[in-house]
């Protein structure tokens, strides 16, 4: 049980690394790490955490669209800017950008809305100037956008730490004391006052040397 529950908290802080790296599950793995914990054994505890971690995943969803359009609008970018972000995030996760052969999806996932945004911007405008400037602004808004999904995420995970770590460890912090077991009494003893001692029966059935016949 133990082992468990440590394993599904190593799934959130992935889902906390996920909220911040582009491409990773995010707020996703924290939902579904505590559905986990929940079927397994019980949701009595998990109402508020589960609660926070949907709001979570369903704000995440809407700061990150607005993170961008914060960064393209604080840029006066346009939708072409916008648009080449998205192009440039996806040519960069599956690594098909040909100015990176190397570096893997993560430094793609860094680079290719930047180079995305740009490029598409300038199409538009037909300006490389203002197109750096717009695919700059894109680029921070995401960043910010990430930066709040990772906080939001953080504040999910400590949610669930504090409402399941008293249930996990409360059985092994207090052992109830064994009590010391009595001898057991006997079973239909007479009281005390009626049991005569041996020499008074004695008395009673033998008879004295003075009792004896004299021939």
């Amino acid at each position: 049980m133990t082992l468990l529950y440590w394993l599904l908290v190593a799934l959130m802080v992935v889902g906390i690394v996920g909220a911040v790296v582009p491409g990773i599950p995010g707020a996703s793995l924290i939902v579904t790490a505590i559905v986990v914990w929940g079927i397994l054994y019980g949701f009595g505890s998990l109402g508020l955490p589960l609660t926070v971690a949907i709001l979570v995943l369903l704000l995440s969803i809407g700061v990150d669209f607005l993170a961008a359009y914060w960064g393209a609008k604080q840029a006066g970018a346009s939708r072409w800017g916008q648009i080449g972000a998205i192009i440039g995030l996806l040519l960069g996760f599956f690594g098909l950008l040909p100015a990176l052969p190397i570096g893997g999806p993560i430094l793609g996932l860094l680079i290719g809305p930047l180079l995305g945004a740009i490029v598409g911007e300038f199409l538009y405008r037909k300006d490389l100037q203002l197109a750096v400037k717009a695919g700059i602004g894109i680029v921070v808004g995401s960043l910010i956008g990430n930066l709040i999904q990772g906080l939001l995420a953080i504040a999910a995970v400590v949610v669930f730490l504090f409402a399941t770590l008293p249930t996990l460890y409360g059985g092994d912090a207090t052992v109830a004391p064994i009590p010391q077991s009595l001898p057991p009494e006997p079973l239909n003893s007479p009281p005390a006052e009626l049991v005569a001692p041996a020499s008074s029966l004695q008395s009673m059935w033998l008879p004295s040397q003075t009792d004896a016949p004299q021939y």
